[in-house]
């Protein structure tokens, strides 16, 4: 498959908010772990902050609904051949769980990369949808599950003001949810919050495409029909194929098995369980199909793998 870049493109902006967001960002996770370097969990449901000094490897992940807000530092994702380039004060909205490939490809001691992740969970997206007094907005012309943006000024400042809640405690139960609403809301005022409203209105084809997928994602380990999945769908065999190749750019059964094999690296990496047992854990009926599958995806036989990954951690 051809693969594209798609990337946010330069806008005026405010200087002072996109340099709040860095300070921000860069000061809480150096409090908070200091000699951390990754994702941080935080006190706000579904927040995560995140500093890089240096580039890494291309690794695997499954994304969730979420939307990431990069302050600093640049990230490149590939969808299934489609590539996004995430910069400085751009964001990258994933309206789907899907597999993806991820690097961080610019990040120094002196520039560090620095991010927000925050998980969306659609019945809230569904229930700013149904306001009335919601605007409506010209969508840009994507049909994937991932879209890139540049973060308009109101989406940087309300990332913000979430951030600093973090300061006091004591006003998270009350003001985490507004904020997240408001930061939901100018996510859907952007173009590309055009697939999110797809995705979270009942009815729409990005909807029903959308049930297959989580459908995949609990029962991934079970042999696939797709006229089982059709009907999870509510729609026609080709129709599902159609759609769904066009959120993923892959076919459902692409998407099961790379769930699949994901899970089983998790599970050996995790839980030390030998290739094996992994195998038929997350479905597959021959050890001999796992193991050639497993090898062209991350590169190395299982164990092999296994033993690079825990030897990347220790260091």
């Amino acid at each position: 498959m051809k693969s594209f870049h798609t990337t946010a493109q330069p806008r005026p902006a405010s200087i002072d908010v996109e340099a709040e967001l860095v300070r921000k960002i860069s000061a809480h996770t150096l409090k908070a772990h200091p000699f951390t370097e990754g994702p941080q969990a935080t006190e706000i449901a579904g927040l995560q902050l995140s500093r890089r000094i240096k580039p890494t490897p291309c690794c695997h992940a499954t994304y969730e609904p979420s939307l990431a807000v990069f302050a600093q530092g640049k990230k490149r994702i590939n969808l299934a051949g489609t590539q996004f380039l995430c910069g400085p004060s751009s964001f990258l909205l994933c309206s789907i769980d899907v597999p993806v490939e991820s690097q961080i490809i610019e990040a120094s001691d002196a520039v560090p990369m620095l991010s927000l992740l925050l998980r969306l969970e659609i019945p809230i997206v569904r229930e700013i949808l149904s306001r009335e007094d919601l605007p409506e907005t010209v969508a840009v012309p994507h049909h994937r599950a991932l879209a890139v943006g540049q973060a308009p000024d109101g989406l940087l400042a309300a990332c913000v003001r979430l951030i600093d809640l973090l300061a006091t405690p004591e006003d998270v139960p009350f003001l985490s949810p507004l904020l997240v609403r408001e930061i939901i809301y100018r996510l859907l005022r952007t173009p590309q919050g055009a697939r999110l409203r797809a995705i979270a209105t009942t009815g729409d084809l990005g909807n029903r495409t959308a049930r297959a997928i989580a459908w995949l994602k609990t029962n991934y380990a079970k042999r696939l029909h797709m006229t089982e999945l059709a009907e999870v769908a509510r729609m026609g065999v080709s129709t599902l194929h159609h759609q769904f190749r066009a959120l993923t750019a892959m076919s459902p059964l692409q998407y099961q098995k790379q769930l699949r094999l994901q899970a089983a690296r998790r599970r050996m990496l995790v839980e030390g369980i030998d290739a094996s047992s992994a195998a038929f854990e997350v479905g597959y009926e021959s050890v001999s199909q796992f193991s050639r599958e497993y090898s062209r995806f991350f590169g190395q036989p299982p164990m092999r793998d296994i033993k690079t990954l825990r030897a990347s951690i220790a260091v």
